[in-house]
């Protein structure tokens, strides 16, 4: 009787997980943003901010392809799992690669 309820009971959790992931699933995108010898971000985020010769940009999940130099700025990253709202990294410039989803960054270059 105790593992039927047992069953039961984690059945109706595993539900109500699903479920309020289905409610709140935003699209994602991998960031990755390192150095030759650093890797300072390597997550899923729901988008990021930065500055190129242009002016400044966002990427969203589902951007499409984007290449281009970046200057010095500040990159704000919204990620899924930090608790923070934002992390924030100071960059004197960088390489940036968008596509399918994944957001590749490398810098000191």
């Amino acid at each position: 009787m105790i593992e039927e309820t047992t069953d039961s009971a984690k059945k109706v959790e595993a539900a109500a997980t699903e479920q309020k992931a289905a409610a709140g699933a935003r699209p994602t995108m991998h960031i990755k943003i390192y150095s030759p010898f650093q890797v300072y971000f390597d997550e899923d985020g729901y988008s990021l901010s930065g500055k190129n010769a242009t002016g400044p940009f966002d990427i969203l999940p589902h951007h499409h392809n984007f290449l281009s130099l970046l200057g010095a700025c500040e990159l704000v990253i919204r990620p899924v799992n930090t608790p923070p709202e934002e992390e924030r990294i100071k960059i004197s410039g960088g390489l940036m690669h968008v596509k399918s989803d994944k957001v590749i960054i490398f810098l000191d270059v």
